[in-house]
């Protein structure tokens, strides 16, 4: 008998006490099933009975009759149970389906109850999204360090006035506000703001394009240092195409007794006076900077990111503790460089009058090339690192600033566009 039950139960092992539950529920009475179950279980036990009876006490006879009516009543009861799983087969398989569409909508509801993804962007989005990010971040970078910006294209300046010799980050400031006014330090914030905004969407926006590009290229599925610093370094092309001009007019108001009343006024006489082309005279010189500096910056950037925060979620303290060491980092080893290129930015005339006649002839100083040998020739080795404690001061904040305002805005747009989602599907199911 513990055999027939064993076959007659085998289709239906594996989640017995749900089938047996469907069974009861699909097979209540009157059923013609069950009825013909009761009438075979019940002439089983007749013949049975009558059996022991014909075979008298002989226990080889009683137990060869046993085992034929079990395997035969097993025999009649699979043939039944297959018929009646065959019938049931829509039934069962419409709950079956039930179930599972459930099972997809819960985890679909724990899905969109859950954080998003803020790393991996809704497509078609990311690139707006990326943009607007960089430009606000871009924009309050420039604005909230601009004290700091001015005080280090001054303390960088060659031969500087005797009254713009300063001692240390704060006490250039206080002399600056105290002899010049209060806000002659943010003169030439505004063309800073207008540059800043398309300069950072394009640098964010083509960094994080290239980053996930060249990664899956290069590394697929996980963080690459060469595809990190490679983004960088095509991102800074596009930054400072678009921010050198706004450089160029910002640094020659921030210098000591600007000659120009404004912004407008510092454009037109550049323009008048050494051409459209004095606009990009740095060009060269700041890509020769910026991309040693990006690509160190952004690949010491994901490097800490990796160590403070490997599962990549939205940490405030992770952004700015990484982007304020990535910052003095590249800040530190690229002073030399942003030397030359705030001397061929301001045409600095004390500096310029201080060459000999024959070397400032042509009262420019033209390229990289010739801007490091004025450096040297006027400053020696350490004027390739005048300003470079307020470099670090500057960058340190300022890339700090940039990232944790670039991740949040990121994280927030990213969430928004998950919650606008999630009520249209919301909506749409209704």
């Amino acid at each position: 008998m513990f055999v027939a039950g064993k076959e007659a139960t085998k289709p239906y092992q594996g989640n017995a006490k749900p089938r047996r539950r469907t069974l009861r529920r699909l097979c209540t009475p009157p059923s013609p099933y069950a009825s013909w179950f009761l009438m075979e279980a019940d002439g089983f036990v007749r013949r049975r009975r009558m059996t022991a009876e014909t075979a008298g006490n002989d226990p080889g006879v009683a137990g060869a009759s046993a085992g034929a009516e079990v395997r035969w009543l097993g025999g009649r009861f699979l043939g039944v149970s297959e018929s009646i799983v065959g019938s049931l087969t829509p039934r069962i398989g419409g709950e079956t389906e039930l179930q599972t569409v459930e099972l997809i909508r819960s985890a679909q509801e724990q899905s969109d109850n859950s954080e998003p993804d803020y790393e991996g962007l809704p497509q078609g989005a990311s690139t707006s999204t990326h943009m607007l990010a960089g430009a606000v971040a871009g924009i309050m970078e420039h604005c909230l360090m601009f004290p700091i910006d001015c005080v280090k294209t001054r303390m960088q300046s060659l031969q500087p006035d005797p009254a713009a010799r300063y001692r240390n980050v704060m006490d250039a400031l206080r002399r600056i506000v105290a002899t010049e006014g209060v806000w002659r330090p943010m003169r030439g914030l505004n063309v800073t703001a207008i540059g800043a905004g398309p300069a950072h969407a394009l640098y964010f926006a083509s960094y994080e394009k290239l980053k996930k590009t060249l990664s899956d290229a290069i590394h697929p599925g996980a963080n690459s240092h060469l595809a990190n610093g490679t983004a960088g370094c095509v991102a800074t092309l596009l930054h400072d195409a678009a921010m050198n001009p706004s450089e160029v007019v910002k640094q020659r108001m921030q210098m000591y007794n600007s000659p120009y009343r404004g912004v407008l006024d510092c454009i037109r006489a550049v323009w008048q006076k050494e051409g459209a082309a004095a606009f990009y005279r740095s060009y060269t010189t700041q890509l020769t900077m910026n991309v040693p500096f990006q690509a160190l910056h952004f690949m010491t950037y994901e490097y800490l990111q990796e160590l403070l925060n490997p599962h990549r979620h939205y940490n405030p303290s992770s952004h700015m503790l990484s982007g304020a060491l990535a910052g003095a980092l590249a800040a530190a080893a690229t002073t030399p460089l942003d030397v030359c290129k705030t001397l061929l930015n301001t045409q600095e005339s004390l500096a310029l009058s201080s060459l000999s006649p024959k070397q400032g002839a042509h009262r420019q100083i033209t390229g990289l090339a010739h801007a490091f040998r004025t450096v040297y020739r006027l400053g020696g080795l350490r004027g390739y690192f005048k300003g470079a404690q307020a470099r670090v001061i500057y960058q340190m904040p300022s890339t700090a600033i940039s990232w944790s305002v670039y991740e949040f805005f990121k994280y927030g747009i990213t969430k928004h566009q998950h919650e606008k989602r999630r009520a249209q599907q919301m909506e749409a199911e209704t």
